[in-house]
């Protein structure tokens, strides 16, 4: 049975700039009593919470989470069964490798009425800011969104690895910078031409982003030069050749003659 009043909402703050996230999601960001946030959602967008609603850091930072998972289902339910509106905000999105599935499922064990934001998420925009579309008519029609976060030769890794080094598409990594040498290793060994050009992309889309390119074979030793650190957005295939020739850039937010 639904809890009168209280809900649940897995909000997708976006990709990295507070001004990505959907009306949607900013709308009930803005009515929620408790804000439960990720280290990687726009730090910008509490500045809209509302006057005396609690924000709680789940933190969620590589090897040193404040909450856990459990910690953190346990808590926005038992918050919804208060009464209270609860918005989870997440970077990205949160069916995207945000374990959004996980609390959706802890809501409906609990009868709390629950709702996904989806946001855009860093893995097709981040490449896509930074002029490096996933698909190209004449290139690859193929994308792969992979998680970075278990090595490719453990055995734990469900990524078919031998597909994804032998296919012809473009491979999405996230949260894998710490693995990105031994990620290159396999995909050349496996199949995976060394010459494939490569972007890794750390804070993408905002003003703090910076992005090393180089072919698969020397891109960790590039990246490592370059002091690029997590979160990172790494893209392998032959879309990284036409980062620098789209020509974008941001259109200014307002008429600077207004």
């Amino acid at each position: 049975m639904e809890t009168p009043g209280g809900w649940v909402a897995l909000v997708g703050g976006g990709p990295g700039r507070a001004d990505l996230i959907t009306l949607r999601g900013l709308r009930l960001l803005r009515r929620a009593d408790v804000v439960v946030v990720d280290r990687l959602a726009p730090a910008e967008l509490l500045d809209e919470v509302r006057p005396g609603a609690e924000i709680v850091d789940a933190g969620k930072a590589p090897h040193g989470h404040n909450l856990t998972q459990t910690e953190i289902n346990t808590l926005i339910v038992a918050q919804a069964l208060r009464g209270r509106g609860v918005v989870r905000l997440k970077g990205g999105d949160p069916f995207v490798f945000g374990r959004g599935g996980e609390e959706a499922l802890a809501c409906a064990a609990a009868g709390v009425r629950c709702e996904v934001v989806p946001g855009v998420t860093s893995a097709v925009a981040v490449p896509a800011m930074a002029g490096i579309p996933v698909t190209h008519r004449g290139i690859t029609q193929d994308v792969a969104i992979v998680s970075g976060h278990v090595d490719p030769s453990h055995p734990g890794s469900t990524a078919d690895w031998d597909a994804l080094a032998s296919g012809p598409g473009t491979l999405v990594i996230l949260m894998g910078v710490a693995a990105l040498p031994r990620i290159s290793a396999e995909l050349i060994k496996r199949g995976r031409s060394p010459q494939t050009p490569t972007a890794v992309i750390q804070d993408g889309g905002t003003s703090r982003e910076r992005l090393v390119t180089g072919p698969l074979k020397e891109i960790t030793g590039l990246a490592q030069d370059a002091g690029i650190s997590s979160p990172a957005v790494i893209v392998i295939g032959e879309v990284v050749g036409l980062h620098g020739s789209l020509g974008l850039s941001r259109v200014p937010d307002a008429d600077p003659e207004q």
